[in-house]
């Protein structure tokens, strides 16, 4: 072999170790924007430090949801995915039905929305285990309510993503599967948090677990210092995040992961994107 032919030969090889940057879309939540602007010049920010699209909480009011709907065209940055914001007040595992009732309202009004906003996915804590909710309450009672609103989400073609979160629930992937896959449907899927699952779990053992089953990501850090759990800025914790982007390759997961942390001004979202750009090209 020539010289060239062997400098080609190891670079091609280099080449082809080099992780390919995953096919994911950068998202981020709509609370991390500056609250002392105005709606159109939080989605306008976004845009500008570099973020393809973004998740708004739900928006009861219909004037407060078109302009929403509003802001997301002028800038030209779509809402990929709804974060409901009723689940905790108003859980469904809750033995009281007002409390219930509150929380059906805001998945239909959530799911409402994303279908005006051209979103497809909104994200439900579908539990919370406490002294008053059993672990098996929990599971029959939001299972039976979900299934109350897969016809509404067939019929808006909006997916629900059961996320796990420090609820006390679905403590496990193979638990998380076995949840989704229960109720039969391609309307329920996972929305699956990075940063949630790092206190009891590995992320990238979860993400081929779920597999096909994730809808949408969440991505944020997180490290135990000095006997304290906490979430960090991203990069600046202990996930193996060249593990998670090795896990997302080989799950061939192509939608969108949102960033949820702790908000800031243009320069910070700036830096925020662009470590999560690291994150999706495997070099973090």
């Amino acid at each position: 072999m020539t010289r060239r032919g062997f400098l080609f030969s190891a670079a091609a090889t280099a080449a082809s170790a080099a992780p390919a940057r995953l096919p994911i879309r950068k998202a981020v939540e709509f609370n991390m924007l500056p609250k002392s602007l105005g709606v159109r010049e939080r989605f306008q920010l976004a845009k500008d430090a570099g973020f393809e699209a973004i998740e708004c909480p739900t928006a009861p009011d219909p004037a407060q949801a078109e302009e929403m709907l509003a802001a997301s065209r002028a800038a030209e940055l779509p809402i990929h995915s709804v974060m409901n914001a009723e689940h905790w007040s108003s859980p469904l595992s809750s033995a009281d039905p007002a409390v219930v009732e509150r929380g059906m309202e805001g998945m239909r009004t959530s799911l409402r929305n994303a279908k005006l906003w051209g979103a497809d996915t909104v994200l439900l804590v579908p539990a919370v285990v406490n002294p008053q909710t059993t672990y098996a309450e929990a599971w029959e009672r939001s299972r039976r309510q979900i299934r109350q609103l897969i016809p509404l989400a067939a019929g808006l073609k909006v997916a629900i993503g059961i996320e796990e979160v420090w609820n006390k629930f679905l403590l496990s992937p193979l638990e998380m599967a076995r949840y989704v896959d229960e109720f039969e449907s391609p309307w329920v899927r996972a929305y699956f948090d990075v940063g949630n699952i790092e206190i009891w779990g590995y992320p990238q053992d979860w993400i081929r677990t779920l597999g096909k089953r994730i809808a949408k990501l969440h991505i944020k850090d997180f490290a135990f210092r000095k006997r304290q759990a906490e979430f960090t800025p991203l990069l600046e914790g202990e996930i193996d995040w060249r593990a998670v982007h090795a896990a997302l390759a080989e799950i061939g997961y192509r939608g969108t992961a949102t960033v949820e942390l702790a908000g800031g001004d243009g320069e910070s979202l700036r830096e925020v994107n662009r470590r999560f750009e690291r994150i999706l090209s495997g070099t973090a």
